[in-house]
C-alpha cells in the first residue's frame, strides 16, 4: 500500500488528485454527475464515493502523516515538526495496542520561527512523544514555546472524542502571542496519536466503575504533569476533554490557575432539566454532530440568544425559566411545553451498551470506511477551505481507524444520548474547593490539621451560539459554583475572603457551534487570550 512521508514529499495531500468529501458535497449540490453523485439511497449523507473511499483506504495513509498535514496549515510554520514513534505503520489486525518505536531516527527535531518569518516569534515548536510509568503508556505532545522571555505560565489544551490534538490548528499560532505562555496540547491516552493500551474496567459497581474510567484519563494526565515538572497551569478542555478537565481538578487539586471548559459533555443531570423539549432521537445530540452542517451554521444567527450574552459573560441567564425548573408560558412560541420523554432506538441503546464504539463500525467497514467518515467530515468541515477539509477529513480517518483502546471508555462515562451517568452539575462546585496540603498539594495522606481548602479557581464555560451541546447546562453550572462560593465565604475569615479567586462566568460564541474553537476560530482565539492575560494578571500562588 502506498504510505504517505512526514515530509510532505511524493504523496503528499496538498497534491493528491482525490476529490475531497466537501468538493464532493459540492457537486452533488450543483447537480454535477460525478462518481459521489451516483451513490444511491445514502447519497445525501456519505459524500464520498465508493471509487474515492476505495482509493484513500488503499492509500492508508499514517496517521502521522496525516498530523503532520494538518498541522503545516498553522500559520508561520508550514514544516510543523511531527515525531513518528507512533502513527508511522498502519494499523495492525494481529494487536490491541498502537506500535510505539523508541528508535532516535523517530523523534523530531524542534522548529524554531524568528522574527523575520513570524511576526509574534521567536517561538519554538515541538512534537514529541510523553513515556509514563507502566506497559504502552505515552501522551502525543504538541507545544509552542515562546522565545527570548521569561515564561511562567502553561495552558494544557484536551481535544473531545475520538479527535486529536491537530483539530486545534487554528488555535495554536494565536494562543502562543500571549507573552510568558507555554501552551501544550495533548491526545488523550488511547485516543489520537496518543499510545493505546487494553482498556479495562474491573469494579462490577457502577459509580466505581465510572470512576475508573475518568481516572484511565485523568492519572495519565497527572503523571504527564509531574514529568513535565509544571506546578500549575490553565487547563483547557473541549467536550469530554472538557469532562475531563472536571475530573482532574476535582481528583487533582491545587494545580490549575483557571480552568476553561469548551462545550464540555456531562453536566446537564437529565434532558428536562435544561431543555424546554426533547428532540427526536433523529435529532439528539449525537446525531447533530453527524448531520449538522458547519457552513450553515457559522451563517446563522440564534435569535433565542440575546447579544448581551454572547462572549460578554453576561450572568444573567437567558434560560433562568428552564434551567429552574420553571414552567414556561404555553402562549410563549420561544418557550414550547416539555414534551414527553422519548425513547431511543433499541439498535442505538443495544450498540451502547454492548460498547460497540463509532470507530469499530469504520473498522470493520473496509473500504467502506472512508465514506462512512465522510458523512460527519463533509459538515464538519463544510465552512473550511477545501484542501484543508481534505486534510481534516483524512486526519480523522486516520484516527478512526487505529485499534480501539480510550474509546471504550465513553460507555461507562456517558449514558446512550450522551447525558453523563456521573453528571458534572452535581459535581462541578467542588472546583477549586478540595482540601489540600499547607504546601499546596493533595490530601491522601496529609493529616487533618495539616489541611486547608483551596482558594477557589476561575472556571470558564464557552458555548457556540448554535451549539447542540445545551447551554443551559453552563448557566445551570456556573449558578452552581457561585453558590458554593457564597456558602463557603460565609465562615470564611477576612484573609480567605481577599483571597478567594473563585469565579464563574458562562460565554457564547458567535456564529459557531460545538466545536467553538474551530467554528469561531477568530473570536475563540481572541477570547482565550484575554483569559489568559487575566491569569497572568491575577495569579498567586495559594
Amino acid at each position: 500500500m502506498a504510505a504517505t512521508t512526514t515530509d510532505g514529499s511524493s504523496d503528499d495531500l496538498h497534491t493528491r488528485t482525490q476529490q475531497s468529501p466537501l468538493a464532493s458535497k459540492r457537486a452533488q449540490q450543483s447537480n454535477t454527475p460525478t462518481e459521489a453523485n451516483r451513490k444511491g439511497r445514502f447519497g445525501g449523507f456519505f459524500t464520498l464515493g465508493y471509487k474515492e473511499g476505495f482509493s484513500q483506504w488503499w492509500a492508508n495513509v499514517p496517521a502521522a502523516a496525516a498530523e503532520h498535514t494538518v498541522l503545516s496549515y498553522v500559520s508561520y510554520l508550514q514544516k510543523p515538526p511531527t515525531h513518528t514513534q507512533t502513527g508511522l505503520a498502519p494499523p495492525s489486525a494481529n494487536d490491541s495496542t498502537m506500535l510505539v518505536s523508541d528508535a532516535p531516527d523517530k523523534e523530531a527535531s524542534p522548529i524554531r520561527t524568528n522574527s523575520l518569518t513570524d511576526p509574534y516569534g521567536p517561538r519554538q515548536w515541538n512534537s514529541e512523544l510523553v513515556k509514563l510509568t507502566g506497559k504502552n503508556r505515552a501522551l502525543n505532545e504538541f507545544s509552542v514555546e515562546r522565545l527570548g522571555e521569561a515564561k511562567d505560565q502553561n495552558l494544557v489544551m484536551l481535544h473531545g472524542y475520538g479527535a486529536g490534538l491537530g483539530f486545534f490548528y487554528k488555535n495554536f499560532e494565536g494562543l502562543s502571542r500571549v507573552p510568558g505562555w507555554t501552551i501544550f496540547a495533548l491526545d488523550l491516552l488511547g485516543m489520537g496519536r496518543s499510545s493505546r493500551p487494553p482498556f479495562r474496567v474491573h469494579s462490577k459497581d457502577r459509580q466505581k466503575s465510572i470512576a475508573e474510567a475518568e481516572d484511565w484519563f485523568v492519572d495519565a494526565l497527572e503523571e504527564w504533569r509531574v514529568k513535565r515538572n509544571i506546578d500549575r497551569f490553565t487547563l483547557l478542555g473541549h467536550s469530554l476533554g472538557g469532562y475531563m478537565a472536571v475530573a482532574y481538578a476535582l481528583k487533582y487539586p491545587g494545580h490549575l490557575n483557571k480552568l476553561i471548559l469548551a462545550s464540555p459533555v456531562g453536566i446537564p443531570e437529565d434532558p428536562y432539566a435544561v431543555n424546554a423539549e426533547m428532540p427526536d432521537p433523529s435529532q439528539s445530540t449525537l446525531a447533530n454532530e453527524v448531520t449538522q452542517d458547519q457552513e450553515a451554521t457559522i451563517q446563522h444567527t440564534n435569535l433565542k440568544i440575546p447579544d448581551a450574552a454572547k462572549t460578554a459573560g453576561d450572568n444573567n441567564n437567558f434560560l433562568n425559566a428552564r434551567s429552574k425548573g420553571q414552567k414556561p408560558d404555553p402562549k410563549d412560541d420561544d418557550n414550547p411545553p416539555i414534551a414527553p420523554r422519548k425513547p431511543l432506538p433499541k439498535w442505538l441503546t443495544y450498540l451502547w451498551d454492548a460498547n460497540i464504539s463509532p470507530f469499530s463500525i469504520v473498522r470493520w467497514s473496509g473500504p467502506l470506511g472512508p465514506r462512512f467518515v465522510s458523512g460527519w467530515t463533509s459538515r464538519r468541515f463544510s465552512h473550511l477551505p477545501p484542501d484543508e477539509a481534505q486534510a481534516l477529513h483524512t486526519y480523522a480517518y486516520s484516527l478512526f481507524r487505529q485499534r480501539g483502546s480510550g474509546e471504550y471508555a465513553l460507555a461507562y462515562i456517558l449514558a446512550p444520548g450522551a447525558f453523563a451517568r456521573s453528571p458534572l452539575i452535581r459535581r462541578i462546585h467542588g472546583v477549586g474547593r478540595q482540601m489540600i496540603s499547607l504546601n499546596g498539594t493533595s490530601t491522601s495522606s496529609v493529616a487533618v490539621a495539616q489541611q486547608r481548602r483551596e482558594n477557589g479557581v476561575p472556571v470558564v464555560l464557552m458555548y457556540g451560539e448554535n451549539d447542540w451541546m445545551d447551554i443551559a447546562g453552563g448557566y445551570a453550572a456556573e449558578q452552581k459554583i457561585i453558590e458554593e462560593k457564597e456558602r463557603i465565604l460565609q465562615t470564611a475569615t477576612a484573609e480567605e475572603r481577599d483571597n478567594d479567586r473563585g469565579t464563574a462566568k458562562c460565554l457564547v460564541i458567535r456564529k459557531a457551534g460545538h466545536h467553538v474553537y474551530l467554528d469561531g476560530w477568530e473570536e475563540f482565539n481572541e477570547v482565550m487570550r484575554k483569559e489568559m492575560e487575566d491569569v497572568s494578571q491575577h495569579t498567586g500562588h495559594d
